[in-house]
């Protein structure tokens, strides 16, 4: 019979760390891509593949035996099959707005502003979490709003007057609290790889549809954006979102998951850094300190 996991803070803080580390090499793969496809296209093909991704994991375990509690042998199994396809679909419309609105506004705005807009979901976290009755402790609350700090002195490094582009990644910031949120409360009560499977297809067929309705799919320039396609699909989508779920699932408190991958700026400017040769002022290093420090305020 299928056991609900207990609550294991410690290895869902790594796994969101390890997710937090993908998704900052990621913005690399999004924001080359544009060169190639439009945002649409790019959405929908990269969650096609996580999703496909994810279909051999989820038949291997369980031709292997391992009891994801989704059996439909079972009256219980039934119900948490039918939880991972309705969860699956919500997160997914959620994750449709947060992602489809980012990769619309890394078009015409820098990686800075883009990083630091969509980071705001930090603080908006705990906000809705207390119109859902969660409300978060005041050492989380206050190390997301030192979060914030460390979030600004890393990202910017320009003016903040909005521009288009500022907006989309404004707007994408108030959507990704609801993926946040709606994943804590699903994976609750079912399977989050199964879930995460079901999400992504969600998120490939409404950004197909869009695709095929707004933008012109060219075959050619998807082949052009293959790298960043594959990696925007299978580690930042297919491992990272799975990560992220599982994660989620284990810490069981979503204002301190959302401080963890919010380290994804971080990684994002050390690998820029170290890979690209990229400048690190002092004033991005005090920023990913102050970051680093509001993570351990919130596990404390």
């Amino acid at each position: 019979m299928y056991q609900q996991d207990q609550p294991q803070p410690l290895l869902g803080s790594i796994l969101l760390l390890v997710t937090a580390v993908i998704w900052g090499c990621a913005f690399v793969a999004q924001s080359v891509a544009m060169d190639f496809v439009q945002p649409f296209t790019f959405c929908g093909a990269r969650f096609f593949l996580s999703g496909t991704a994810l279909v051999p994991v989820i038949l291997l375990r369980k031709r292997m035996g391992i009891d994801d509690g989704c059996s439909r042998r079972s009256g219980r199994g039934r119900a948490r099959f039918r939880t991972a396809v309705t969860g699956g679909i919500i997160c997914g419309i959620f994750l449709f707005l947060g992602s489809g609105l980012q990769q619309i506004g890394i078009q015409y705005t820098t990686a800075g502003k883009a990083g630091f807009l969509t980071a705001l979901y930090i603080i908006l976290v705990p906000i809705y979490s207390v119109f859902l009755g969660k409300r978060p402790k005041a050492t989380v609350a206050a190390a997301a709003g030192i979060a914030l700090v460390g979030m600004y002195l890393l990202c910017m490094e320009e003016s903040l007057k909005l521009s288009r582009g500022d907006l989309f990644c404004l707007f994408c910031a108030f959507a990704f609290p609801f993926q946040i949120l709606s994943l804590d409360h699903f994976t609750r009560e079912t399977d989050a790889v199964l879930l995460s499977c079901v999400e992504f297809y969600t998120v490939s067929v409404i950004a197909g549809i869009l695709a095929f309705l707004f933008e012109d799919p060219d075959p050619a320039a998807l082949r052009a954006a293959l790298i960043p396609v594959l990696y925007a699909g299978l580690l930042s989508g297919a491992v990272a979102y799975t990560l992220q779920a599982v994660g989620q699932k284990k810490m069981q408190n979503p204002s301190a998951a959302s401080l963890i991958m919010s380290l994804e700026s971080v990684f994002a400017a050390l690998a820029g850094w170290l890979i690209l040769d990229q400048s690190m002022s002092g004033r991005k290093i005090l920023g990913c300190v102050i970051m680093f420090a509001a993570i351990i305020l919130a596990q404390l």
